[in-house]
């Protein structure tokens, strides 16, 4: 609000800014002293925004700010987005330190875990580089540093649960702060490696006066090992054994599988399908796809265009209970199930009925690479109407895909194996894959679900169906 007066006031002439009030107060001040008291009025309100203290270089040696610098001066000011200024931290008093804290988060996330730190203190950062990562209950984020510098030291711990705008590291624009604080912080160690082991030696003497009459009590109960018998079944010693916490995706993901195997009336049914037609037709139009869409034809664009057929077909797959009340969505966004190594992710790919074969090997590409990459978005992965998993590229032969709330079905590939098939009375070796769908008995009926699988079937065995609608 400041800044806009000021703006429309320098605009307007700049150098009459504040000079009515000063001349009230004092008649005898000139008119440079004027500009000057005002420049330096200007700065004091607005002292507390890091970015006005750029207006010392306009101030000539006489303490004349000309109206043409400072509209230039307000004018480089507006054009930085105000998220920029409010959500970097900038230097402290003495102007060498910044502080890097916790990023916003999405609207649905109030805090993450510290999963791990990028650098280490005395490393070179420069401004918007990556120090650590956030890992909330959907997505990985990016902690960056606010500017370019040496990092000092740390001040939140790998595994700590943070918020946002929590301080997680302090970076020092010039190398000096780091040779002060670095010392003093290995003699701090050394002080506490030498002392740790005074106390140790001081515990030690006093523990064999207490625990003398506890030691003999254990081995009264020594004689119970050799009662074990040799079928009874044996822990691997704890030395072989770790604990490591789980990860906030991981828990995630266990919890949302949970509760949906507690709420939904889970029934699978399956069909076979025979993939040559679906296979010849990438095959002979594979180099011409690449040439004109710059992207592979796979089988995956083919199974979630017969996916959009058979939702049209039944939209009851495509509902979902709510309460007492059946919701019937118009709109087909189709999730796909992407496994990373940090756990499985489901984006969406919106308004899969609009697209064409190309637009949605575009997409999958796109989010796939996203989710390995662990750049993708909540908004990426929030919705969905109907879940498509391909366990096949991981050599699933068969499975029951778990539903992925709040949808009502999910559709389960699986791995194409070369089996005899009878063809016109002949036994003739095809290219098979079973198909599954695991689908919400309360709302679903077996008939609409057998449609629906059979649908696919049709599709994918002979694509044409897709051209003559039928």
């Amino acid at each position: 609000m400041i800044f806009g007066v000021v703006r429309r006031r320098v605009a307007s002439g700049g150098s009459n800014l504040f000079s009515a009030h000063l001349r009230d107060v004092r008649p005898s001040v000139s008119a440079g002293r004027v500009r000057s008291i005002a420049v330096k009025e200007i700065l004091h309100q607005c002292r507390s925004f890091g970015h006005v203290r750029n207006f010392s270089h306009l101030l000539s040696p006489g303490g004349f700010a000309s109206p043409q610098s400072l509209r230039l001066a307000f004018a480089s000011m507006q054009q930085r987005p105000m998220m920029e200024m409010n959500g970097r931290n900038f230097s402290s008093d003495n102007g060498d330190l910044l502080d890097v804290v916790v990023p916003p988060l999405a609207e649905s996330i109030t805090d993450g875990t510290l999963a791990k730190f990028l650098k280490n203190p005395g490393d070179r950062v420069e401004l918007d580089e990556a120090i650590a990562q956030i890992e909330t209950d959907k997505v990985t984020i990016d902690v960056t540093s606010p500017g370019a510098g040496v990092i000092q030291k740390f001040v939140a711990k790998e595994g700590d649960t943070v918020e946002p705008g929590t301080k997680v590291a302090v970076i020092s624009k010039s190398a000096e702060g780091v040779t002060h604080v670095a010392p003093s912080e290995k003699t701090s160690e050394q002080a506490a490696s030498q002392t740790a082991p005074a106390e140790k030696i001081e515990k030690e003497k006093e523990k064999p006066k207490v625990e003398t009459p506890v030691s003999e009590k254990p081995k009264a109960p020594s004689p119970p090992p050799p009662k074990r018998s040799a079928t009874e079944p044996q822990l691997p010693p704890k030395d072989r054994e770790r604990r490591v916490p789980m990860t906030r995706l991981r828990k995630r993901v266990a919890t949302r599988l949970k509760d949906s195997q507690n709420t939904f009336a889970m029934l699978t049914t399956f069909n076979e399908v025979d993939m040559t037609n679906l296979m010849k037709l990438r095959s002979e139009y594979k180099d011409a796809f690449v040439e004109k869409h710059g992207v592979k034809l796979g089988l995956m664009s083919g199974f979630i265009k017969a996916a959009v057929s058979g939702l049209q077909n039944q939209p009851i797959i495509n509902a979902v209970i709510d309460g007492d009340d059946i919701i019937y969505r118009d709109y087909i966004d189709i999730s796909i199930a992407v496994g990373t190594p940090k756990g499985l992710v489901v984006p969406v790919i919106r308004n899969a009925d609009k697209m064409n074969f190309a637009e949605i090997e575009k997409e999958i590409n796109t989010l796939a690479k996203k989710a390995n990459d662990g750049t993708i978005s909540i908004d990426e992965m929030a919705g969905g109407s109907f879940t498509v998993s391909n366990g096949g590229v991981y050599g699933s032969l068969l499975s029951t895909p778990i539903i992925n709330p709040p949808q009502s079905a999910i559709l389960g590939m699986h791995s194409i194996v070369s089996r005899p098939m009878v063809v016109g009375g002949n036994v003739v070796p095809r290219p098979m894959m079973y198909i599954a769908l695991t689908y919400d008995h309360r709302l679903i009926d077996g008939r609409e679900a057998v449609f629906f699988l059979r649908r696919i079937k049709d599709i994918v065995e002979d694509p044409r169906r897709l051209l003559l609608d039928i």
